[in-house]
C-alpha cells in the first residue's frame, strides 16, 4: 500500500499534521510512539490557547484521545531512513526493517542535536549502521560494537547477539540491563570510529577495540541522515512558510524547523505542512 502522506514524528507538530490530513480525507501512515514522554514531563504549559495552565501529562492524554476519536493509528516504530523515489518516498524502519511507501512526507521528530561521533559520518555504509534489522545480516559471524541511548534499543542488542560470534554493548544510559547472556557490556562513552576503506576501530574514553562494524542506536535520527540530500540550516531543516524543504513533497514541522520551541507554534506548523502537502499532492 502507497499512503497519500507519511508523518514521522508523534509530537504537536506530527499529531496536528495527521487531523488536518484526516480531515481532508488522506490515507495518513503516522510514525512514532503513543507515551508523548517530552510533552509529559512539562510541569505546566501555560500559552496554549483554551487551555490555561494545563499540565503536560493533561495535554498528552488530550492529544491521544482526540487522535484515538478520530480513528488515526499511530505505528510504533521509528524511522531510519526517508528515501526520495521521484514521485514518491520510501520509509524504512528501524525495529522490523519495514519499508512503507508515500506520496509525500512530513518531517515533524522535533529537535534533534547532531552528536556525530568522530568518524561516523565518513563509515555510513561503510561499518556504521543505525538499523540493526536492516544491516544486521551483513555481520554474521564478526565482531561489532552497539552503542544506544535508551533500554528501548536492548531487543536490538539481542537481535544482533544471533547474528554476530561477538558483540559489545555501549549502554549510554545508567538504568539496569536486560541483554543477551553473551553480549559484553562496557560502562565506556564512544568517541570516535576508526578505519581506512571501512570499519576496523571503535575508540571510546578509556580504550580502542577491534570490530568489524558499530550500530550507533539513537531515539531520534538527525534530520541530515534520515533524508539524504536535505538542507540543513542552523542546525534544523531550511523550510519555507509553507513548511516545504528544498526537497519536492516533503515538507518538516515543529521545533526541527526551528525557534521558537513551543507547542502552540508546532500544532500550527503542523497544519500548514498538512495543508502544502495536500496542495502538492492534488498537482502532482
Amino acid at each position: 500500500m502507497r499512503y497519500d502522506i507519511a508523518i514521522i514524528g508523534t509530537g504537536p507538530a506530527g499529531l496536528e499534521a495527521a487531523i488536518t490530513a484526516k480531515i481532508r480525507n488522506k490515507s495518513i501512515l503516522l510514525l512514532g510512539s503513543r507515551s508523548l514522554k517530552k510533552i509529559r514531563k512539562a510541569p505546566k504549559v501555560m500559552n496554549y490557547l483554551g487551555l490555561p495552565e494545563i499540565t503536560g501529562e493533561e495535554l498528552a492524554k488530550s492529544f491521544i484521545s482526540h487522535i484515538d476519536k478520530m480513528g488515526i493509528t499511530i505505528t510504533e516504530e521509528r524511522a531510519s531512513l526517508v528515501y526520495p523515489m521521484g514521485d514518491y518516498f520510501s520509509i524504512q524502519t528501524a525495529e522490523n526493517g519495514t519499508i512503507y511507501e508515500a506520496n509525500a512526507v512530513i518531517l515533524a521528530t522535533g529537535m534533534v542535536q547532531e552528536k556525530s561521533l568522530e568518524g561516523e559520518n565518513d563509515f555510513l555504509g561503510r561499518g556504521v549502521s543505525y538499523c540493526a534489522t536492516c544491516d544486521g545480516g551483513f555481520f554474521k559471524g564478526k565482531r561489532i560494537a552497539v552503542i544506544a541511548d535508551s533500554r528501548d534499543k536492548e531487543k536490538e542488542v539481542d537481535f544482533l547477539a544471533e547474528l554476530a560470534d561477538d558483540v559489545m554493548y555501549f549502554p549510554q544510559y545508567g538504568d539496569e540491563l536486560n541483554v543477551n547472556a553473551k553480549v559484553q557490556v562496557l560502562r565506556e562513552k564512544p568517541v570516535a570510529v576508526k578505519g581506512g576503506m571501512k570499519v576496523s576501530g571503535l575508540q571510546t574514553d578509556k580504550a580502542e577495540y577491534d570490530v568489524d562494524g558499530v550500530f550507533i542506536l539513537r531515539d531520534s535520527i538527525a534530520p541530515s541522515k534520515l533524508v539524504p540530500g536535505l538542507e540543513i540550516r542552523d542546525n534544523h531543516v531550511a523550510v519555507n512558510h509553507d513548511m516545504e524543504t528544498n526537497i519536492p513533497g516533503c515538507f518538516a514541522a515543529g521545533d526541527i524547523a526551528g525557534a521558537p520551541y513551543q507547542y502552540i507554534k508546532a500544532a500550527g506548523q503542523g497544519n500548514i505542512a498538512a495543508l502544502s502537502a495536500i496542495r502538492y499532492l492534488s498537482h502532482s
